[in-house]
């Protein structure tokens, strides 16, 4: 009887060490019994992170505008961050959905987690937190090696900027998200996490709201060095051409108007330090017209 016990006090704990755990954006603990196969992904940038911490071949559904790497448009998808196809996820039979924490919708999230699907919340809003959820998607997925060599490498290139622009006198930015309405990022979006370590300052960053509603008027007298935007998708944007007639205005005045692809330096992925390494570029060109 003794000999059966132990037996089984040992079987739980080898059982208890197999389990995988992390600590997911919500502050909620993850846990697998073992290496997570079957993925889906609620957001683009969670799968450039899955990617890039080599779990791209675990990932059976995606969400819309999961176009990179090019292999992720080959992934079935899933349903937009609004509307979730959830009979088509719970099909796939995933043991792990990665979820964006302000970017799903919560009430089907909650319908997916009560069938008992382990559920992670990814909302990183730093450079940090990317690195860190390489770590972890690692972590879950079981593909360490590869996760740590992608997280050393962002960080080293994180690090390269840190060192370059720290002390560079400072440019104050706005960043439009919007041109019709007028919509930015507070500071808790990682386009900020961007500018800060470019050395500007996000004009608009102490406000609560992640993408507040701006007018004119107040970017007008904020009088920003810089004005930076995303590239225009249809002949109807006008982008950062609505600044134009504010000649009078810093940043138009110096020519300091500059467009950049938006999923660089907005999507917090991997590719949001090669983002932020253009956007530091531009605000050394804004420092020089001074």
């Amino acid at each position: 009887m003794k000999t059966i016990l132990f037996a089984l006090l040992a079987l739980c704990s080898t059982l208890a060490q197999a389990a995988l755990s992390v600590v997911d954006d919500s502050g909620k603990q993850v846990v697998l019994a073992r290496p997570a196969q079957r993925v889906i992904s609620m957001a683009p940038h969670v799968t450039e992170l899955l990617f890039a911490a080599g779990g791209g071949a675990r990932i059976i559904g995606a969400m819309n505008y999961s176009d990179y790497p090019l292999e992720a448009r080959k992934i079935p998808l899933i349903g937009s961050d609004s509307q979730i196809d959830l009979e088509r996820v719970i099909a796939l039979k995933p043991d792990l959905l990665i979820v964006w924490q302000s970017g799903n919708t919560a009430r089907q999230i909650a319908q997916l987690a009560s069938l008992g699907i382990p559920v992670f919340y990814s909302e990183p809003h730093s450079f940090e937190t990317v690195e860190s959820s390489l770590l972890r998607f690692g972590r879950l997925l079981g593909t360490e090696p590869t996760a740590a060599a992608a997280a050393a490498q962002f960080r080293a290139k994180v690090n390269g900027l840190r060192t370059r622009y720290a002390s560079r006198p400072p440019v104050t930015v706005f960043y439009q998200a919007w041109d019709n309405p007028l919509f930015t990022l507070n500071g808790e979006q990682i386009a900020s996490d961007a500018i800060r370590l470019c050395g500007g300052r996000n004009i608009f960053g102490d406000l609560k709201t992640i993408a507040p509603q701006v007018s004119l008027e107040a970017v007008v007298q904020a009088d920003p060095e810089a004005i930076v935007g995303g590239k225009l998708y249809t002949p109807q944007d006008r982008g950062l051409s609505i600044w134009q007639p504010y000649r009078g205005m810093t940043a138009v005045r110096r020519n300091n108007l500059f467009t950049l692809d938006e999923e660089m330096i907005t999507r917090p992925g991997p590719r949001v330090v090669d983002g932020a390494a253009v956007l530091c570029t531009r605000l050394e060109e804004a420092r020089a017209r001074r």
